[in-house]
């Protein structure tokens, strides 16, 4: 979601209850802009939105958070417009030197912006564990199975209904909140979430199919098309590499649905007969996405239960209430 979480989006989320992450773009300085454009949107909708009006003009964070991908993301800029715009919470993933690098980004975001939460995403029971280690801890830890779409582990990520309580039970202690990540995009999987003992849960797959999203039809299109997400996705960074992009740390890649692209280099196709192809695949359009596509479609295996585009809002809204009232349905079935 670096790209495709925008302002829009992020505020929507954070408009209907939910709080809502604006990527910082291809660069690190395109948040600049986002983050400008963000608090124009929360000032507008101070007067719609039931919970920005409980939220005081004067109140020093702007209701929405940021995240890092600290192996690439330019911390100078980052501290310097978290100072400026004071976001809620700085969301950092995936470095390249370690827990080093969340001690210091996490240092220097609370020293400009004391009141901005750091989060801190991890996929393994080792992550979690050096994260007790360091000397500033996280305000929240985003656990995230295999599941996820994006950048996961490579080749030790579990899935979240295994990893989540053996991470709680790791960090019982600290009584840092944790939060469910991967695979979830309704009710049901909320309510999973929450009986696993997580304070909460994030959804990123289900949002490609906002109104809200910066995304291309086509890119939307296949996110409501795919189902089956143990078959229809993998992990794989050939798309990384079709797009040029060579920079992420080794255990790390992304999930993305199939396409054309992925089913000639597995039958053996060159690689750089795959980049011509893929190139002039980026000239057609919405039509470069799909099975006969070969965009990257990075997303979760939860595809196979997104079936409509929806406004922002309308999702969160439908999925607490769903959440809800599963929850109240066991409760009244355990009675």
């Amino acid at each position: 979601m670096r790209v495709l979480s925008g302002p829009a989006l992020a505020v929507a989320v954070s408009c209907a209850g939910g709080l809502g992450f604006t990527g910082p773009g291809v660069r690190t300085q395109d948040m600049i802009v986002d983050l400008e454009e963000a608090s124009k949107l929360v000032e507008k909708a101070r007067n719609t939105s039931s919970v920005f009006k409980t939220f005081p003009t004067t109140h020093p964070l702007l209701p929405v958070g940021v995240g890092f991908q600290l192996w690439g993301d330019d911390i100078n800029v980052a501290v310097a417009n978290i100072e400026r715009f004071k976001p809620c919470a700085a969301w950092l993933y995936a470095p390249r030197e370690g827990p080093v690098e969340f001690e210091n980004w996490s240092r220097r975001i609370r020293k400009v912006s004391p009141l901005t939460q750091i989060w801190i995403q991890i996929g393994t029971l080792g992550g979690a564990k050096q994260l007790l280690e360091t000397s500033e801890k996280p305000d929240v830890v985003v656990v995230q199975g295999a599941e996820a779409g994006g950048h996961g582990r490579t080749k030790d990520g579990v899935g979240i209904m295994s990893l989540f309580p053996e991470v709680a039970d790791a960090l019982g202690s600290s009584q840092i909140p944790l939060l469910a990540a991967g695979g979830i995009a309704d009710g049901r999987g909320v309510a999973a979430a929450l009986c696993l003992g997580a304070s909460g849960s994030v959804m990123g797959t289900r949002f490609l199919a906002a109104k809200e999203a910066r995304i291309s039809r086509g890119y939307q299109n296949e996110i409501l098309r795919a189902s089956d997400g143990a078959v229809t996705t993998t992990r794989t960074l050939l798309y990384n590499h079709l797009r040029g992009n060579f920079g992420w740390p080794a255990e790390y890649s992304p999930r993305t649905i199939i396409n054309k692209s992925f089913v000639e280099q597995q039958a053996g196709i060159a690689f750089g007969e795959l980049k011509k192809r893929h190139d002039e695949a980026l000239k057609m359009g919405d039509s470069g996405w799909g099975p006969e596509g070969r965009l990257a479609t990075y997303a979760g295996t939860s595809v196979g239960l997104i079936h409509e585009v929806r406004y922002a809002g309308d999702i969160v809204r439908e999925v607490q209430e769903d959440a809800l009232e599963r929850i109240r349905s066991l409760r009244a079935n355990n009675k």
